[in-house]
């Protein structure tokens, strides 16, 4: 019993504290803006323009959140058009107000400063199909009140748009592991399919979880926090760093 429990408290220093340690420091390092004021929301020309993009497309965005949030956690947005729309769609999440928003931001928006990557994207026929069931599901989304966002652990924001990929048929992303939020499945012991519906979710209230999927891989959901392995990108899985991919360093 003894060795069994210096194997748990090594696992907890090795994946949670140091990484969350360093992750700590190296965004101290980097700063961040004081105030959302003097952070920049402004486009941050990562998307090609819509008036040129031909194809319908679906993606999904991740950018790290604002002054310590940042260190642990990410947020996720959707944006979409239609083949010959000349404008995104973007469907996000904000934590004051009626919370669901359309085009609150520039579809590829900093967030708090913070340039977005695109972690999903779905083009052509498949996506001019899949929008208007993304749109119809985000009718339906049950956190959509005033005053239903809860920072952590959940529902928020990652939240979301875990709803929203889990509860569209043919929408399968596999999502940011520091998407903090998106593993919330609502009180209580909560199942679901995994994100990229390769799988199965459990999770307790939010606070503790798993996910075993083939794309996922497996990961261990503490705080909202993830840890795990994921075979298929021969990658693992960290608090505040994410996915840590072997795949990244050879391209």
């Amino acid at each position: 019993m003894r060795r069994f429990f210096k194997i748990l408290a090594w696992f907890v220093i090795l994946t949670m504290i140091v990484p969350s340690a360093l992750g700590a420091a190296i965004g101290y390092a980097k700063g961040w803006p004081a105030t959302w004021r003097q952070a920049s929301w402004a486009s941050s020309g990562a998307l090609p323009d819509a008036a040129i993009t031909n194809t319908a497309k679906v993606m999904v965005l991740s950018s790290r959140t604002g002054r310590w949030k940042g260190i642990f956690a990410e947020h996720m947005s959707i944006v979409m058009k239609l083949a010959g729309e000349s404008s995104w769609t973007r469907f996000d999440v904000v934590g004051w107000g009626n919370p669901v928003r359309e085009n609150a931001y520039p579809a590829d928006a900093y967030w708090y400063g913070n340039s977005p990557r695109v972690i999903y994207e779905l083009e052509g026929e498949a996506a001019e199909r899949l929008i208007p069931a993304i749109k119809a599901t985000i009718q339906n989304y049950p956190y959509s009140a005033s005053g239903s966002y809860l920072i952590w652990p959940g529902p928020n924001s990652n939240t979301f748009v875990s709803w929203i990929v889990r509860h569209t048929d043919g929408f399968t992303a596999e999502l940011s592991p520091v998407a903090v939020g998106k593993d919330y499945l609502g009180p209580g012991v909560q199942f679901a399919r995994a994100p990229s519906d390769t799988g199965y979710t459990v999770s307790v209230n939010g606070y503790f979880g798993a996910t075993l999927a083939l794309a996922e891989g497996l990961e261990i959901h503490v705080a909202g926090s993830t840890i795990g392995v994921d075979p298929d990108d021969l990658a693992i899985k960290l608090p505040a760093f994410g996915k840590l991919s072997l795949l990244d360093l050879v391209r």
